[in-house]
């Protein structure tokens, strides 16, 4: 995982992306549809019909970047909403590109009261 720079927020964008789209495609629904601009450094994830793909754009401060990831198995977990956007941290991106329910992740680990 790219380490982002501090203060960058994560959007989802909300429902499905035609994943034939580029980077420009992208930053011109950014700009369209989600009503942000592609160029302020925050980094904006798409998901495809299928929902084994999905792409993200995140401008550097030198270019604009398109990552790209697609599941062997599984999908990536998705808001239910039809559009709009939603926030995650960059703990919960990281969740996500993994294929892991970034919505309700299950702590592994209980602390004991000692008695």
């Amino acid at each position: 995982m790219i380490a982002l720079p501090a203060g960058t927020r994560v959007w989802v964008a909300a429902g499905v992306t035609d994943m034939r789209k580029g980077m420009d495609g992208l930053a011109a629904l950014v700009q369209t549809a989600l009503s942000e601009n592609p160029f302020s450094g925050h980094l904006f994830v798409f998901r495809g019909r299928r929902g084994d793909l999905v792409k993200l754009v995140w401008f550097d401060g030198d270019g604009l970047c398109l990552l790209a990831k697609r599941l062997e198995r599984g999908r990536f977990v998705w808001p239910q909403a039809q559009s709009g956007t939603v926030a995650l941290s960059a703990a919960q991106l990281s969740m996500l590109l993994e294929g892991i329910d970034w919505r309700r992740p299950v702590k592994s680990w209980r602390p004991e009261i000692a008695a």
